[in-house]
């Protein structure tokens, strides 16, 4: 017998996206990665560790020098007082993290609030994890927490809530006040808050990312996952990290060291050398970021598309139907990447219930050429769009 929570489980939008632009030969800003290829002196050092470093298992929290860098650049970029010994760990990428935290800290039958839109591998783990997701939506424009919605979704057996943020595929960043009041009801109902918090680095020039982990009473309520990949623009090391009160750490590593157990020794080396000599990286990778995101919006906005706000992530959101657009986004991105030759990803995909299907998802960590491209096909897209309806 196969495992019903995944046999009855359709493949991702995202490969299905990524197929179909392959397919179509077209421009894809569906797929979350940058053109830019990551700092050049964090991929020497990776290639100069397997030559001459250690390649044989490294520690099951993974090597000193990481968990001691993931330390001190909290320390200094965030406040953070983080024990590097029993508070940090490294993973084979976020998604890791999160699939370790949730199966170390659920327990069968207790409840997980999930803020949707939400990143895809939330709720089947936690159901791989015998625990129940319980959704919460968040609306555009803004995509503020409704903390209102999240109180009635507590029950006695709620056990858990996640926090993306900055928030995929919204591009937000929560406000201190969001933030503050999301803490005080963590403390007054004892809920755990899973922080995923891998595009904390990926903001606008000019914002702040403030962590949960800072806040009063959260210290200890609080799993911290951050991913290298984000932080570097290195998407394929698959490198992340979780940060966590002992108690918290000790039972998710139970549940990490029979999933991964370890992280290439190569790759953590490099980045620890990279958070320990950033150079200018954490301020001109925004910058060049901001650049972009610029660029895309008024491109797509002199062909008729309005866009949301947002301040962090790789990803843009344009509003379909304050865009003239009478059509679901499944459906717009289907004839825009089948007619116009331009791949975006439909946000409805980021929810299980009552989503929202007005709205799409685009990268703009892409070269000029790409986004400029992309832009003009989706004017092609939406003129087809009007001109159907």
């Amino acid at each position: 017998m196969v495992n019903p929570i995944y046999a009855a489980m359709p493949r991702t939008v995202f490969s299905e996206m990524s197929e179909l632009a392959t397919e179509f030969g077209a421009i894809n800003l569906g797929q979350g990665f940058p053109d830019d290829p990551g700092p050049e002196s964090v991929r020497a050092k990776a290639a100069e560790a397997v030559l001459h470093g250690d390649n044989q298992y490294p520690p099951m929290s993974g090597l000193a020098s990481l968990r001691k860098a993931v330390a001190a650049h909290y320390a200094a970029r965030q406040g953070l007082d983080l024990d590097w010994v029993g508070e940090v760990t490294v993973t084979s990428g976020a998604t890791e993290a999160l699939a370790a935290t949730f199966l170390g800290l659920i327990s069968p039958g207790d409840e997980v609030i999930v803020l949707q839109p939400a990143y895809d591998s939330y709720a089947p783990v936690i159901r791989q994890a015998a625990g129940i997701p319980r959704f919460v939506n968040l609306a555009p424009p803004d995509w503020r927490l409704d903390i209102g919605a999240i109180r009635r979704e507590i029950t006695p057996r709620t056990r858990l809530i996640v926090l993306n943020n900055p928030m995929n595929p919204t591009g937000a960043v929560m406000s201190d006040a969001d933030l503050g009041a999301l803490a005080e009801l963590c403390v007054t109902h004892d809920l755990i808050a899973v922080c995923d918090e891998v595009w904390e680095e990926v903001v606008a020039p000019g914002v702040r990312h403030r962590p949960l982990m800072a806040l009063p009473g959260m210290r200890e309520r609080c799993v911290k996952i951050g991913s290298a990949g984000k932080m570097f623009g290195l998407t394929g090391w698959k490198v992340g990290w979780m940060c966590a009160a002992p108690a918290l750490t000790h039972a998710i590593l139970r549940a990490h060291q029979f999933l991964t157990y370890t992280t290439p020794p190569n790759l953590q080396a490099a980045v620890a050398w990279g958070l320990e000599h950033p150079a200018d990286w954490f301020d001109a990778m925004p910058a060049d970021l901001a650049r972009s995101r610029a660029r895309l919006t008024s491109a797509l906005e002199a062909q008729g598309f309005v866009v949301l706000p947002g301040e962090g992530t790789y990803f843009l959101n344009i509003d379909l139907a304050a865009s003239g657009v009478d059509l679901d986004d499944r459906t717009f991105c289907l004839r825009a990447v089948r007619e116009a030759g331009v791949a975006a990803i439909p946000v409805s995909a980021f929810y299980e219930e009552a989503p929202v299907r007005h709205v799409v998802r685009l990268c703009f960590a892409k070269g000029d050429a790409v986004l400029d491209g992309g832009a003009e096909r989706l004017g092609v897209a939406r003129t087809l769009s009007v001109s159907a309806s």
